[in-house]
């Protein structure tokens, strides 16, 4: 076995302890113990405080949480983790607390991705740290998009991988794929890994057509075939995070349905298979906003940056309130003064937390890798790229959009195409890197420049010119055509105050170009000193990693920054102290009824009341599609009192009269946990079972699909003697005791989810429909019986099944690998050997 290298070494720790460095002091409040306040994980939090009451009582995680949407799988939530395989995560960040942790494992990812194409150190440090304080990365970290974090980290470690196998380095290509495949998708973050999926596929076609032009038949088998390998092992790895989420995503409204309810009342539509379109297409990017690339400000960086106070624009605005004044409520008036004072002008509405930028040096430096470099990645690279920005214009580039959106395989399953900008962060970086090292590590040295000297400055003079281009012809008016459209009349007099807004938009996407045109003249100036032998190269590249660096982290910090950390004692107080309404509503101890909160804007975008409460709200990317469906077309607005009643909807908490207090309502027609019905009447579509519950008394009738009707059973003989009631609620286990002398049909206050709850009747399982769209019912005989519900998925415990499998053969493909690892560089030794031996 050969000795270790250091010299070669090195490097590679010098550069681990940069990215360490970089990380503490970006992130140093995480020393102290203090943590972000995330509204994401806030909600999160508020989710799963069910399951781990839970779990303190019986060791595990439930199935099933009773506390959001009035009840959902809480896997999809949070779960045991079961598998053998090691915490991988926790010993790439070596055990740092986030978020050093997500800046320090995106750095070790784009590094081991450098150093694959063979990037020198300290050019793989630099274009690293573009990749992991690129703009968007602290955006999504401040809000708590953790699992789209830890995707967007492993992103390049698992193209790594595959790289390595794509050249012939089979043994450690198998390990870094596998490895880096199962904390890819393990990260559980499926659009992120869709547009990786997209990126590979395309990387990949430029390899099969380099293969089969030089007609390597043997290593386009042995390279696809380990590849897939590491793609199925990874997927058994994590079938605990995928086949769950994929059964029950049938369910949501990423499932697609048959209910249109743009009008507010439900009507029947073509059958679709994914999200609506209009949804789907939300939080498109303005064509001309991918620039934000390069001009992190060019147009107002994020909806919630204001002018300030001295500003023309303000002092405008503060007159047109004035105006206003007696003529609008008070609320209108704000939401006007809103509109107005944003500094944010892009495509996507209804707003974001941040630009796309990604460094004005990278972008400049991968324009001129696709120029001027020659590379056998500039190609798949370029096409990314391009492809995933098309994507990222969703409604602004219908057409493309709306072809994928009907053909491309799950494409109809994500929503916020702006997301597939993390493709190109992904390759500028890489390309810059590859730019870097042909322009300052050429073996022609200097001469290359000399050649290419023309392209250079036709490269970034016409990325200029077409800036300046796209700021003739933007349009700078305001991106809200009501409120515009309100602005313009006469009696309101808000044309001046538009006029503003105008100049303010030009001057800031000026001010951007006025940046890309300073940083061509840094990088001239660092071609020029390195042609004419000023500065060496490792110097010169010193100089733009720290130009780089303070240029990110300057931006950074406008969305990540000290004064998002506060101490956890402090933040769980702030966020989940019982109020007063809280605590008057846990004296209550029965163990069915639910809460409604009025109090927090929208209760169904809300997961706070779930902390303490079992809540009609909640706060979650993929809702049941049946209680969305109810939710739009009951509860918006006015609120369905008979949905409320069978809800359980016991406890309703509004607004009190001191401001920032909170009272408590009891509703009395709440219905507790079941209640026998006088009729069962059968309707022949969904959306006639949403249409009836909206008015209606649910112990009267329930209604119950015509298709199922046959499991309803015997019709209901009324008698007032028949009884049924709760005598056992628990998370993924509910029982009932019935007595009545003629058939019943009862039906009961939880949520239908067929794929894993079932039904016994002493013992004996029995069938139950859905009834009332959301609700589950069950016909009961005559007599006295025992009638429990269990929530027992099969899918769970065939995933650990799969995983245990997955994680036995990632460890024997490790095992294997290493072998033939070993082998090859023993046989290498020995031919080294030989020569020496004869002479």
């Amino acid at each position: 076995m050969k000795s270790i290298n250091w010299k070669q070494v090195f490097p590679h720790l010098i550069a681990i302890l940069v990215f360490l460095i970089i990380a503490v002091i970006y992130c140093h409040p995480a020393l102290s113990g203090e943590v972000l306040q995330q509204s994401d994980i806030l909600h999160w939090k508020g989710m799963a405080q069910d399951a781990f009451n839970y779990k303190d009582l019986h060791g595990h995680f439930p199935l099933w949480n009773t506390h959001d949407f009035s009840g959902m799988p809480n896997y999809q939530i949070a779960m045991n983790d079961a598998g053998i395989l090691p915490n991988f995560t926790a010993i790439l960040t070596l055990w740092l607390p986030k978020p050093i942790s997500f800046f320090f494992l995106a750095c070790i990812c784009f590094y081991i991705l450098t150093q694959t194409v063979r990037l020198k150190p300290i050019i793989g440090v630099l274009a690293s740290l573009a990749f992991a304080y690129a703009t968007y990365n602290p955006v999504i970290i401040s809000v708590g998009h953790e699992s789209k974090m830890f995707a967007m980290a492993y992103m390049p470690a698992l193209l790594a991988g595959l790289i390595l196998l794509y050249e012939g380095r089979y043994a450690v290509g198998m390990i870094v794929s596998a490895l880096f495949a199962t904390l890819e998708i393990g990260a559980n973050h499926p659009q992120v890994t869709y547009y990786l999926l997209i990126c590979i596929l395309i990387m990949t076609i430029t390899y099969l057509v380099r293969w089969i032009k030089s007609a390597r038949w043997k290593h386009t088998i042995i390279a696809l075939s380990l590849a897939l390998l590491a793609g199925l092992i990874a997927l058994g790895n994590t079938a605990m995070a995928i086949f769950p989420t994929y059964q029950y995503s049938k369910y949501t409204i990423r499932g697609g349905g048959a209910i249109d309810l743009s009008s507010g009342t439900p009507k029947q539509t073509e059958k679709k298979t994914g999200l609506d379109e209009s949804y789907a297409f939300q939080y498109s990017l303005g064509k001309a906003e991918t620039f934000e690339l390069a001009m992190p400000n060019a147009f107002g960086g994020y909806s919630g940056n204001m002018f300030d106070e001295n500003s023309d624009i303000y002092n405008q605005a503060m007159q047109l309130g004035g105006q206003l004044n007696g003529k609008l409520p008070p609320q209108q008036i704000n939401q006007v003064l809103s509109g107005v004072l944003s500094k944010y002008w892009g495509g996507i509405l209804p707003g974001t937390s941040g630009p796309i930028y990604a460094g004005t040096l990278i972008v400049l430096l991968a324009i001129l890798g696709w120029v001027v470099c020659p590379s056998r990645h500039k190609w798949w690279l370029l096409i990314a790229t391009v492809i995933t920005t098309f994507m990222a214009w969703g409604i602004y580039f219908e057409s493309f959009n709306q072809f994928l959106f009907d053909y491309f395989p799950l494409y109809n399953k994500f929503r916020a195409p702006s997301m597939a900008m993390i493709i190109p962060q992904l390759l500028l970086p890489l390309m810059a890197g590859i730019a870097l090292q042909k322009l300052f590590f050429n073996k022609e040295e200097s001469i290359f420049i000399q050649k290419n000297n023309k392209k250079i400055l036709y490269a970034l003079g016409g990325f200029v010119a077409l800036l300046l281009l796209i700021y003739i012809g933007n349009d700078y008016t305001l991106n809200n055509p009501p409120l515009k459209e309100f602005l313009n009349q006469p009696q309101v007099g808000g044309a001046a105050i538009l006029h503003a807004l105008e100049s303010a938009r030009k001057s800031m996407f000026l001010s951007g170009i006025g940046r890309v045109i300073l940083f061509s003249v840094i990088l001239l100036a660092a071609i020029y000193a390195y042609t004419k032998k000023i500065m060496q190269p490792g110097v010169i590249i010193g100089l733009l990693l720290i130009i780089t660096m303070v240029d990110l982290i300057k931006v950074d910090s406008l969305y990540l920054n000290k004064d998002h950390y506060m101490e956890p004692s402090t933040l769980e107080a702030s966020s989940f102290t019982a109020s007063s309404a809280d605590q008057a509503i846990l004296q209550d101890k029965d163990p069915h009824y639910r809460v409604l909160n009025l109090a927090t804007g929208d209760p169904f975008t809300d997961a706070t009341t779930s902390y303490y409460h079992r809540s009609l709200g909640g706060y979650h990317a993929a809702k049941l599609l049946i209680y969305q469906n109810m939710v739009a077309a009951h509860m918006n607005g006015k609120l369905s009192q008979s949905i409320l009643n069978m809800l359980d909807t016991r406890y309703v908490i509004v607004p009190g009269q001191a401001q920032g207090q909170l009272a408590v309502q009891k509703n009395p027609g709440a219905l507790g946990p079941v209640w026998f019905v006088k009729h069962v009447q059968a309707v022949p579509s969904q959306v006639d079972a949403l249409k009836a519950i909206g008015d209606f008394n649910p112990t009267d009738t329930a209604f119950v699909l015509q298709s199922d009707f046959k499991n309803v059973g015997p019709a209901p003989v009324y008698d007032s003697t028949a009884s049924i009631q709760l005598v056992h609620y628990s998370n993924d286990s509910i029982s009932y005791q019935s007595a009545s002398p003629t058939a019943q049909f009862a039906v009961l206050s939880e949520i239908y989810y067929p794929a894993g709850w079932n039904a016994y009747i002493d013992g004996k399982k029995a069938d139950y429909v859905q009834t009332d769209y959301i609700l589950r019912g069950i016909g009961i005989p005559a007599g006295n019986h025992n009638i429990t519900f269990k929530f027992e998925p099969t899918v769970i415990q065939q995933s650990k099944t799969a995983g245990l499998v997955a994680g036995v053969l990632f460890w024997i493909s490790v095992l294997v690998s290493v072998f033939f690892w070993w082998r090859k560089n023993k046989d290498e030794g020995n031919k080294a050997k030989e020569p020496a031996a004869k002479s």
